[in-house]
């Protein structure tokens, strides 16, 4: 085994543990309450938020996999569906004519704003609550780091 490879001290490997942690519970609490509520996945939920917060409604798919955590086998599906669910459609890009736009759609805006008000509350119950503001603003802070 090489010597002189640096390893993480405890404090960072317990730090990476516990986020890894508490990002698997906190997704699956907000999942089961979307779920519960009859709304589908918080994936659908991301790409509608980054197509509605975008200037014209709609981005490249290269986009979306840019600014959502979702691969790209992964987000061509979930387009599929959201298109065949009337929440998004498919638009060529004018300036080559082989590239597509997604854009979303009115019914798309609706779910979104429908899925902000369960996944909302699930923030505010999940984490909000258990946490004073000062101490989310703090954990957001320590968290931009790696951003």
């Amino acid at each position: 085994m090489p010597e002189n490879i640096p390893e993480p001290n405890e404090a960072a490997v317990a730090a990476w543990t516990r986020l890894m942690r508490a990002r698997e519970r906190l997704l699956g609490l907000i999942e089961a309450d979307l779920k519960t509520a009859g709304m589908p996945p918080l994936a659908w939920y991301d790409v509608l938020w980054e197509l509605a917060r975008s200037q014209s409604g709609r981005l490249r798919p290269y986009e979306l996999e840019e600014r959502t955590l979702l691969a790209q086998y992964n987000l061509s599906r979930l387009i599929d569906r959201l298109e065949k669910e009337g929440l998004v459609a498919r638009e060529v890009f004018a300036e080559d004519g082989r590239g597509r736009w997604v854009v979303i759609t009115d019914a798309g805006r609706q779910l979104r704003e429908r899925m902000w008000n369960v996944y909302g509350k699930a923030i505010k119950t999940h984490i909000g609550d258990k946490l004073a503001e000062g101490e989310a603003r703090t954990i957001a802070g320590l968290l931009d780091r790696f951003l």
